[in-house]
């Protein structure tokens, strides 16, 4: 199973800006795919940005405009660049990975996680 690592989580005031980085052990599959979600307390996770070894990015529509999510095969990392950040954003963010075509699939299926960041935006 493919490890992943976080970092990059902390707080910050409305409209500053946090950057999200997860490095995995390998990329298995193809396709794959990796990216970010997001869980509040009693909420359901939802996926915030993602990327696909086709080139396919997607966003939710919350995070359109403010959020930036590339992959780099070399390093097998994925980063969130996160911008104009608002208080609905504070969250849990996670980093997933899947490796086979389901990672293709709306939504994404994936099949590793991180541990999980805390993103926290004060007014």
């Amino acid at each position: 199973q493919v490890e992943l690592k976080e970092s990059g989580g902390g707080s910050v005031e409305v409209g500053g800006s946090l950057r999200l980085q997860c490095a995995a052990s390998e990329f298995t599959g193809s396709p794959y795919c990796m990216g970010w979600l997001r869980q509040v307390p009693g909420k359901e996770r939802e996926e915030v940005a993602s990327v696909d070894s086709l080139g396919h990015h997607r966003w939710a529509d919350s995070v359109k405009d403010r959020f930036t999510v590339s992959i780099d095969k070399n390093d097998k990392s994925v980063s969130l660049q996160m911008n104009d950040l608002k208080p609905e954003d504070t969250a849990v963010y996670y980093c997933a990975y899947g490796g086979d075509w389901s990672c293709l699939s709306w939504p994404r299926k994936y099949t590793s996680w991180g541990q999980g960041t805390q993103v926290t935006v004060s007014s």
